[in-house]
């Protein structure tokens, strides 16, 4: 036994507790008495010891760590953002995150993986809420809703089901483009230090001058890409349902920093008019002979959370969260999501999420936000008197010098059909293309193997698409579903 003296154990309240073992009751074998304050308030917490997990990216691993900027081309040409000036270092926490499963889901499933980072600057907080692939499923973010549907249980049979996710791909054509990167080697990383991870978005860059640029970010592993195939990542669920926390955290413990080049491509405000493709559709990819990446800076992690809960269950992104130099475009899901992520921290957890350690900023903060469930920081306005905006008294005030330009992008306001006139199978059929042949005959089936309880019609509809992208990619499933049936 260890000679150290412990301290003494408390309720929340301060008061000593001076036995941990038993309940207060009327003699040996009578009830517990109610008078017990120190049981009721153990039971009581333990009771709210959970909060909603998160609808989506339930499941998510993450570290603390550094960017440091190795490049001053961004800030000199681009980017007024402090962050980007040259040789600044700043600290950050990562979260990275399975898209389907729940919390209790293992983490080697094939699955689309969130990749978000929270900058903490000098300037505020800077969110970029990301994936491992640089597009996604939808263009409008109507459809958000009814895809993360597809992803859940039935609400009958409570199990996941791929007639739904197919029958709603199969009347989707912009999915194809993430479908095929899904369902190809990366779809499955082995850790979430050998995947990139992209801001996929687009967003806005405005420098020293106010003009500004359209942006991509990217950050590209220098671990290198290591994937499972379906049958390598059944065997390592069966060994361990946490292989992405176990790898993540053990690298970190053991000194392995995991790095990633943070890379840009950069487009000029004007050129967004004359593109082939919509540049702020989050389908598609900017050609990089057109828009060549650009070295910013490295990401480094370096160290691991104390307390899981605290710091990663709690951490709170939200693509709403930007700092002077950064900004948004007319992306309508990145648009919708700047309501939608803040809008879920409120209900997880609590009005006042920012001011938890994990999520508040390292600069000053002052806003006029009154009272609420959980103000346990008081006045922020910079004066007691003045708790309203304007006032007299000293309190915060705008600083119009930091507003960005205006957008030159408009149009009649009208409910667009965004499926209409879109090009949805030339950017899936060059990545097919890419692909060497092994690569090809995998993600044909693994695209076959989810098929297989799928009703023949629903399949159909999704072969048009996969034939439209390229003869050989729907020439490829089909091959498959026919070795599958024997």
């Amino acid at each position: 036994m260890s000679d150290k003296k412990c301290p003494v154990m408390t309720t929340s309240s301060g008061n000593p507790i001076t036995d941990n073992q038993n309940s207060l009751t009327a003699g040996e074998r009578g009830p517990i008495l109610l008078q017990d304050y120190q049981l009721i308030e153990k039971l009581a917490h333990q009771n709210r010891e959970r909060i909603p997990e998160r609808v989506v990216h339930a499941k998510g691993w993450g570290a603390y760590g550094t960017l440091k900027i190795t490049n001053s081309e961004i800030y000199e040409k681009y980017s007024k953002a402090a962050i980007f000036k040259p040789g600044a270092e700043t600290e950050l926490i990562t979260r990275f995150s399975t898209v389907a499963g729940e919390m209790g889901a293992a983490d080697n499933e094939r699955d689309v993986r969130g990749f978000a980072v929270k900058f903490y600057t000098e300037e505020g907080n800077w969110d970029l809420v990301g994936n491992n692939t640089p597009v996604f499923f939808i263009r409008d973010p109507n459809k958000f809703p009814d895809f993360v549907h597809t992803q859940k249980r039935h609400p009958k049979t409570n199990l996941r089901s791929t007639t739904a996710m197919w029958d709603y791909w199969s009347q989707s054509p912009e999915a194809l483009h993430q479908i095929t990167i899904l369902f190809s080697d990366r779809g499955c990383p082995k850790t979430p230090m050998q995947m990139n991870g992209y801001g996929s978005h687009t967003y806005s860059l405005t420098n020293q001058a106010g003009e500004r640029f359209w942006v991509k970010f990217h950050f590209k592993t220098q671990q290198g890409h290591a994937h499972y195939t379906n049958a390598e990542a059944a065997k390592m669920i069966g060994q361990s349902r946490e292989g992405y926390q176990e790898a993540l955290f053990g690298a970190i413990e053991e000194g392995n920093n995991p790095k990633w080049d943070m890379k840009v491509q950069i487009m000029p405000e004007p050129d967004a008019e004359n593109t082939p493709y919509n540049p702020f559709d989050l389908t598609k990819v900017w050609p990089h002979s057109d828009y060549p990446l650009i070295d910013i800076g490295v990401m480094e992690l370096n160290r691991n959370p104390e307390n899981y809960f605290n710091e990663i269950e709690q951490v709170a992104m939200s693509p709403s969260n930007i700092v002077p130099g950064i900004g948004f475009s007319p992306d309508k899901v990145l648009q919708a999501r700047i309501f939608s992520y803040a809008d879920a921290h409120r209900y997880r957890l609590g009005t006042h999420y920012e001011s938890l350690p994990v999520n508040s900023p390292k600069c000053p903060v002052h806003h006029y936000h009154q009272a609420g469930s959980m103000n346990f920081m008081g006045n922020k306005s910079g004066n007691q008197e003045a708790y309203y905006e304007p006032n007299s008294f000293g309190g915060a005030e705008q600083n119009s010098e930091l507003a960005e330009p205006p957008l030159k992008i408009s149009g009649d306001a009208d409910r667009y059909n965004h499926r209409e006139g879109n090009d949805d199978y030339t950017q899936a059929g060059d990545l097919f293309r890419l692909f060497d042949d092994g690569q090809k005959e995998r993600l044909c089936m693994n695209i076959a193997e989810t098929m297989q309880s799928v009703p023949e019609n629903i399949i159909e509809k999704q072969m048009v698409y996969f034939d439209k992208a390229d003869s050989s990619y729907g020439d490829g499933v089909r091959k498959a579903r026919k070795e599958l049936k024997g």
